[in-house]
């Protein structure tokens, strides 16, 4: 059951009358999240805005959809996974590796590794030390990366969250 409701552009308050008006220029729709998340001007320019950002990251785009079904696996947002499962897909993801990332892990040591502490990113923040982030370097990932799961926890966390509280979720959990 919808808990908000989609609105058009004519509906939308303030700057997402704008944004919604230049998406559905330009793609011919914003999609329901895009169009719920229209009821705050706030929430959906900061969405659009993370989520251009983090289109420009360094992870490689299977491993960031691996770690997006990993946490969307935890969340519980079904129309998250079923995307991500779709996107994971379009990147060369078989079923073992979708399969793998949804329980957080991967037959790769260094991606298992990623998975694992961008779960406790998600889940207990307050509990990774210096040596978790040693770690991650031990295995080769950088900086960059490591600030960058941050970024794709964020951006996890927003949309199923706003979808499970939208009530934006498919018939069936994938």
């Amino acid at each position: 059951m919808r808990n908000l409701r989609p609105l058009t552009p004519d509906e939308a308050p303030g700057k997402s009358q704008e944004l919604l008006g230049d998406i559905v220029g330009r793609h011919g729709s914003a999609g329901e999240m895009v169009s719920t998340m229209a009821h705050s001007p706030a929430l959906l320019q900061g969405y659009l805005d993370l989520s251009r950002a983090m289109k420009r990251i360094k992870i490689p785009r299977p491993l960031s959809e691996k770690i997006s079904l990993t946490l969307q696996e935890w969340i519980g947002c079904g129309t998250c996974m079923e995307s991500h499962i779709e996107a994971g897909r379009a990147a060369g993801l078989t079923d073992t590796d979708i399969t793998l990332a949804r329980q957080g892990t991967s037959t790769d040591v260094r991606e298992a590794a990623l998975l694992a502490f961008a779960l406790r990113v998600l889940t207990e923040p307050s509990s990774l030390t210096p040596d978790d982030v040693t770690a991650l370097r031990e295995h080769g990932w950088s900086d960059r990366v490591i600030a960058e799961i941050v970024g794709l926890v964020s951006l996890n966390m927003l949309t199923g969250s706003f979808n499970l509280v939208a009530g934006i979720q498919p018939d069936t959990k994938p």
